[in-house]
């Protein structure tokens, strides 16, 4: 129960880190490159410290096959997600990022791994769900090409951080450097593009809190202990669709609510389904 608890009050923190982001971008009080700097910088300090403290650090150049290709998709990765925390709708966001992992399993099924009948049944709800939130809006889901990219590539990124971790290094060593590498990104586009210092906005009370319940979300790691990894898994992403769904009803005034909340416990069965078979 406690780790429910955790993934819980990780996936709010998430989702309160994402919407001061949204709203001050909408507000055009800062641009999408230091949002992206300030929701990497506290959880750089997180791995920093964690490999210090467990003397933990390790990178091995045989992962550089895998290591580099990583950092050019998650370089993508952040900068569609930056983008589409504006553009697209929270309640959407947080539906459409559930497609990551039926198409997880089915990258499994195709390199030879068994997959259950509960698996592959929850893989069918997850997919029927978001197709279903799709056509039933008329194709009004803003962004929605850059939600498909988010979640397609997403499959890419965490299965070459799988291999890296489980092959060749350490989790803070491979997610120290691949957030640093997306930090300097984020940087200097910032004082390029937008001639802003992404640090400066660490001075103003509303940015240090978004970048700091971002960094936060690193207490989801902990929750692992407490539970099967599939029961945290499944409460990590119902529980991140609710809150964005709460919080775009709430902060942003999206429409479409009551469809949303159906949709939501036909997409809550599916995560049952995938945690059963696992």
């Amino acid at each position: 129960m406690f780790g429910i608890i955790l993934a819980g009050i990780s996936s709010a923190l998430g989702e309160l880190s994402s919407s001061i982001g949204k709203y001050e971008i909408k507000k055009h009080a800062i641009s999408y490159y230091s949002i992206g700097f300030l929701t990497l910088f506290f959880g750089e300090v997180f791995f920093l410290v964690s490999g210090f403290i467990r003397h933990d650090f390790v990178f091995v150049l045989a992962s550089l096959p895998t290591f580099v290709p990583r950092v050019a998709l998650e370089i993508l990765q952040a900068h569609v997600g930056v983008i589409a925390l504006t553009r697209c709708d929270r309640s959407d966001f947080g539906f459409v990022k559930t497609l990551t992992i039926p198409l997880l399993l089915a990258v499994d099924y195709l390199l030879g791994y068994h997959t259950s009948t509960f698996q592959a049944l929850g893989m069918v709800v997850i997919v029927a769900t978001i197709m279903m939130l799709f056509s039933l809006r008329q194709n009004r889901t803003k962004g929605l090409a850059l939600l498909l990219i988010s979640s397609v590539n997403a499959v890419a990124t965490i299965s070459l951080y799988k291999y890296n971790i489980t092959h060749f290094n350490s989790v803070e060593a491979e997610e120290g450097i691949v957030t640093a590498i997306l930090m300097l990104y984020f940087f200097i586009l910032a004082r390029v593009i937008a001639r802003e210092n992404p640090l400066r906005f660490l001075d103003k009370p509303i940015f240090a809190l978004q970048s700091v319940t971002s960094g936060l979300m690193s207490i989801s790691s902990f929750a692992f202990l407490f539970a099967p990894a599939a029961v945290i898994t499944t409460a990590l992403r119902a529980c991140a669709v609710l809150f964005a769904m709460i919080a775009g009803k709430v902060y942003f005034h999206e429409k479409d609510i009551y469809l949303k909340s159906i949709l939501f416990c036909a997409l809550c069965a599916g995560l049952v389904l995938l945690a059963l078979g696992s």
